[in-house]
């Protein structure tokens, strides 16, 4: 149970609520033995009267008081029970909200890297399934551990205090069963941990291939990707079956063992008692004891087979908490950014591809410039904006903004003066003025409209039949490319940024509406800090400079009006640019 370990903080948390289940636990046990002796009195009290040593009142009265103990007991314990129920497995939902939490947090501030090495099936895999085979340990394992322990001692204590050889000779089963249960539950664990890898598995393809249906359709490989999932659910299966089956071995085993307990019972007691060493209601109670430690005795595979299956999940949660982000969060805080960015002799090689996207490029950008990136595909772009947001930290050489090195700053204060608008805009599945305000979650309807028509999006979303309330389905689907692309851009420019980061977003939209977002871009831009990466020159020429990247380094930089004046790349790609239009 080393894995599990790690949770020892939720009960100690809990520890009051726990205490007092064990308590409530306890007094529901000792109710539920009382039951018995008074079934075993009245038997011996029957066999008195049918001896003719006690007379019929008396039998009588004895069994009356009997008959109400009997229930009154069971009741009692009945309500115990419940209560038992309701603080242990209560406090279970509790920590599986705690743990939910933990791991969702810890996932946030996980860098981008962890995002790229694992898929998205199995991050929600581990959060869901897993956690609720964790919260099968805190809830049922611990309530029917604490039941079953209790009911042990309690039960057993009271045999040996009435009969101690026939109680040894009652237990003898115990031991096999416990040696049994420890090699089973070895194989569980192995299977359980399996069956939670290939569901993961499972998870992962279903969601990736939801998310890419229209590609699925359009290439007619629907038959193919139902033969890939037919083999992934089989495999499930087979894997789940296999548990199944060693899972299986536990009740029929307990119920033997319990059986061969009922028969020692009846030989060994109905020795003593044809020999006077014991009462007839002595056997009965016997009988009953052993059969109310069936369900405890049984539950014990059951509890063990949860633990095992918990232990599997935990290790698998363990293994993404234990991870920690390469973006390390700095302890400055600047109160208010002022937006200058240094680079200098800054180089970037990503560690799961090993492609150099930066090498030792040097530019500084004042507070309230703009400043156009333009190259190829894979020239490194991207990989620059990614920089000054904390995306990755670079390989060597150093960035700062306002002469602060960017990696001793504070993520939390750095990130909320920033507006990104990455290259590929994401769109949750919420109504447009949720996506927009998204940026500024606490902004009024007119802040949200202000950003909207800045970034030219608001006479579409006018001409909608719900306006700002219209969803826009999962990743955007029901708009078009411009629209997500100006949405996100609304959503960047309602926070107000110091920083600005445009990342190719106007590629999907025409020269008109272009034109339009840039000039109103223009008249907000003057405290701003804006960074715009594009394919067209019309999107960066008003620039106050504009830096040319090939294969991570710069090849030109300056003015739109001096850079057309050489005859380089950038004057190249004008007069290209211009002649197709």
């Amino acid at each position: 149970m080393k894995e599990l370990k790690s949770l020892n903080k939720y009960l100690l948390k809990y520890k009051s609520k726990l205490f007092l289940g064990l308590i409530i636990t306890i007094v529901s046990r000792i109710f539920s033995i009382l039951a018995p002796r008074y079934i075993g009195n009245s038997l011996n009290i029957i066999e008195k009267f049918l001896s003719e040593k006690v007379d019929f009142t008396y039998t009588k009265d004895i069994l009356l008081i009997n008959i109400i103990i009997i229930i009154g007991t069971s009741i009692l314990a009945g309500f115990f029970t419940f209560l038992m129920r309701q603080t242990i497995i209560n406090v279970s939902r509790h920590i599986e909200f705690d743990l939910k939490n933990e791991i969702f947090w810890h996932y946030q501030n996980l860098s981008q890297l962890f995002y790229i090495k694992n898929r998205t099936g199995d991050l929600m895999n581990r959060i869901s399934e897993d956690v609720s085979k964790v919260r099968m340990y805190f809830g049922p394992a611990i309530m029917y551990s604490i039941n079953t322990i209790t009911l042990f001692i309690v039960v057993i204590s009271y045999m040996f205090a009435i009969a101690p050889k026939l109680t040894l000779y009652t237990i003898i089963p115990l031991p096999i069963l416990s040696i049994i249960i420890y090699k089973i539950s070895q194989t569980i664990n192995i299977k359980s941990r399996k069956v939670q890898e290939i569901l993961s598995d499972l998870s992962s393809f279903t969601q990736e291939n939801f998310n890419g249906i229209s590609i699925i359709k359009s290439y007619n490989l629907i038959s193919n990707t139902n033969l890939k999932f037919h083999d992934l659910s089989l495999d499930a299966y087979r894997r789940n079956l296999s548990l199944a089956k060693v899972q299986a071995w536990f009740f029929p085993l307990m119920l033997l063992l319990i059986g061969i307990s009922n028969l020692i019972v009846i030989y060994i007691g109905g020795s003593q008692y044809i020999n006077d060493e014991i009462e007839i209601g002595v056997v009965a109670e016997f009988i009953i004891y052993v059969n109310m430690l069936t369900w405890p005795v049984t539950i014990v595979g059951w509890v063990t087979s949860i633990i095992q299956q918990a232990e599997a999940s935990q290790k698998r949660i363990n293994e993404f908490l234990d991870k920690k982000s390469e973006i390390i969060n700095g302890s400055k805080e600047l109160k208010d950014l002022n937006g200058n960015i240094s680079f200098k002799k800054v180089s970037l090689t990503y560690n799961d591809t090993k492609i150099k996207a930066l090498d030792k490029i040097s530019f500084n950008v004042k507070a309230g410039e703009s400043i156009g990136i333009l190259g190829k595909v894979g020239s490194g772009k991207t990989s620059i904006l990614d920089l000054i947001a904390r995306v990755y930290d670079p390989n060597s050489g150093t960035i700062y903004i306002d002469n602060v090195e960017l990696k001793n700053l504070n993520l939390n204060k750095l990130r909320s003066q920033i507006g990104y608008v990455p290259q590929n805009p994401f769109l949750f599945s919420e109504s447009i003025i949720e996506n927009i305000k998204f940026g500024k979650i606490n902004s009024t309807i007119e802040e949200v409209k202000n950003a909207s028509k800045r970034a030219n999006v608001n006479i579409d979303i006018e001409n909608f039949s719900k306006k700002y309330d219209t969803i826009v389905g999962e990743r955007g689907l029901t708009l078009s490319g411009g629209q997500i692309q100006r949405i996100s851009i609304a959503r960047a420019l309602i926070r107000n940024p110091k920083i600005l980061l445009l990342d190719d977003c106007l590629s999907s939209v025409d020269i008109k509406t272009e034109r339009e977002i840039l000039q109103n871009l223009k008249k907000i831009r003057n405290d701003k800090t804006t960074i715009i990466v594009s394919h067209r020159i019309t999107s960066i020429k008003h620039c106050n400079k504009i830096i040319v990247l090939k294969k991570g380094k710069i090849i030109e930089q300056g003015n739109h009006k001096n850079l057309i004046t050489n005859n380089h790349y950038y004057s190249k790609l004008y007069k290209k640019q211009n002649t197709e239009k």
